[in-house]
């Protein structure tokens, strides 16, 4: 198995080592942006298990606190929303900061993702380019050959030639897999936040009429 791979790689070409780097390139962003979501998730689950609870008892310092000591995405976005809180009480400038506050963090959630689909397209277009300068190689060759030799070297150039489209395929449509996958984690993520305000709002808004 390992020696077909190695002949296959061998017999593409010089355009399989730069759709190898683009895998290399795709598979370490992927890597990367998958830990950093896990994380993001995780510890915003964790922050907001814990301020709710406080925060339906009243505990505002405590909440107050929490959202100053955590580092989390949703913590920060939480914390703009109690200093305006404090400051003005008007339910329409807290939603006003705490959106502001989101869509800062949108663009650390959506880091380096929309570089996979741009690699994507790339391995695919190296690959058909490699395969069009190989089978230029091809037709050049088989003009100066024997003719009775000239159907078997086409053949065999245009099979070589085919190899690096064939693989820039097999690395564009993983890659295309892992962008959606990031994307679809990005976004359940920012709709979780955005859900978490809206009951951090209104439950301040509760906090604000029982004081009253």
């Amino acid at each position: 198995m390992l020696d077909t791979v190695i002949r296959f790689f061998q017999s593409g070409g010089p355009f399989m080592y730069p759709i190898l780097v683009v895998l290399a390139i795709g598979v370490t962003i992927t890597i990367e942006r998958y830990i950093y979501l896990t994380s993001c998730k995780r510890s915003n689950q964790k922050v907001l298990a814990k301020i709710m609870p406080l925060l339906e008892k009243g505990e505002m310092n405590s909440v107050i606190q929490l959202t100053r000591e955590s580092n989390s995405t949703v913590s920060k976005i939480l914390g703009q929303g109690l200093n305006n809180f404090s400051a003005t009480r008007r339910r329409d400038d807290i939603e006003a900061s705490m959106e502001e506050s989101i869509m800062e963090a949108i663009p650390r959630l959506e880091k380096r993702t929309h570089y996979l689909a741009m690699f994507a397209n790339i391995a695919t277009l190296l690959g058909l380019l490699g395969t069009i300068i190989g089978l230029i190689k091809a037709f050049t060759a088989v003009a100066q050959v024997d003719p009775s030799m000239k159907a078997e070297i086409l053949s065999t150039s245009i099979s070589v030639a085919m190899n690096t489209t064939a693989f820039g395929l097999m690395v564009a449509i993983p890659l295309l897999l892992f962008y959606t996958l990031l994307q679809t984690k990005t976004t359940e993520i920012i709709d979780s936040i955005e859900m978490a305000t809206v009951r951090f709002v209104n439950q301040l808004t509760r906090q604000k009429g029982s004081g009253q």
